[in-house]
Order: C-alpha cells, then structure tokens, then sequence
C-alpha cells in the first residue's frame, strides 16, 4: 500500500512537472507570432530595449510577449476558425468604451489600430495601443501596453509594423 501510494504520487509529480515545465521548452523559434516582428523593429517604437521573447501556443493561437522597462509588447497569431466572428474586436472595444475607457480606432484596408486610454482610477491597467490585421482566416496583433500616458505609442508609430506583419503570415 505504501509502494503504490509513492508511485502514485511520484507519477503525479512527473505530471505537474511536465505540465509546468513543457511550456518553457519552447522557444521563440518554434512560435509564429514571435516570428512577426524582431525586438529590433519594436525597441525604436517603445523607446527602450526589449527582454527575449517568451512564446506560448494554444490550440488556436501563438502568444509572444517581451518587456522594456516601461512597456509590454504582446504579439498574436489566431489561427483562423470558420465559425469566429469577424466583429467580436469590435464588440469588444465597445464594452471597453461602456467602461468609460476613451477609445479611438483607425482602419487601413486589413489592418485595425485602435488605442484605448482607461478611466479616471483605472489607470493602472495601462494605456494600450493595439494594431491588427487579418488575412483569410488568420489574424495577427501587436499590443503594446504602457504604465504612463505619456509613453503611449501613438496608431501612426504602430502602423508601419502591423505592414510588416502582414507580410510575414
């Protein structure tokens, strides 16, 4: 009883060990949204030097998120589903604005940027500035999220690099 009590506890802890561990496993090579833009093209446009980037995929999507000093960069690649909404974006910046967040939102062809500024008291959940673009079925993001308002990245430096991703997915 007591041999099968520790073989069952040692296999639920090769278990949570996988399940902790495995994810660290990949790299940023082995994840398509950390092939959307280099750390060189973002560090110009968040004004400082950025962390490695550190991917994570699910079954829908690859995440790739790195760090400067004052800002978080998040890139998104979603895999397309047929059955996804074409407007849940939309949708989902008009909740934020039901919020009270001030939201402006420009549109080039397939890319969307957007900003959003949070209320008054709300501020500590950052001011953000997103640009998306979607081709076929696939959509791919860069979020750039700032402690300050005044480090905000404004829709016209952010652009440029959404063009880029297009090219790259």
């Amino acid at each position: 009883m007591v041999r099968l009590a520790a073989r069952t506890w040692g296999a639920i802890l090769r278990a949570a060990l996988v399940t902790l561990f495995v994810p660290a496993l990949l790299t940023a090579a082995d994840n398509n949204a950390c092939k959307l833009l280099t750390a060189t093209e973002l560090e110009p446009v968040v004004g400082g030097k950025l962390s490695a980037f550190k991917g994570e995929s699910y079954s829908s999507a690859d995440v790739c998120t790195a760090t400067s000093d004052n800002a978080k960069v998040l890139l998104r690649w979603f895999r397309g589903k047929k059955d996804s909404s074409p407007d849940a974006a939309a949708k989902g910046l008009e909740i934020v604005k039901k919020m009270g967040a001030t939201v402006d939102v420009k549109t080039f062809g397939p890319i969307v940027c957007s900003t959003i500024i949070p209320p008054k008291g709300q501020e500590f959940s950052g001011f953000s500035t997103t640009c998306s673009v979607s081709k076929a079925a696939n959509v791919a993001a860069v979020a750039i999220t700032v402690k300050a308002r005044r480090d905000m990245v404004s829709i016209d430096k952010l652009h440029p690099l959404a063009e880029k991703m297009a090219g790259r997915f």
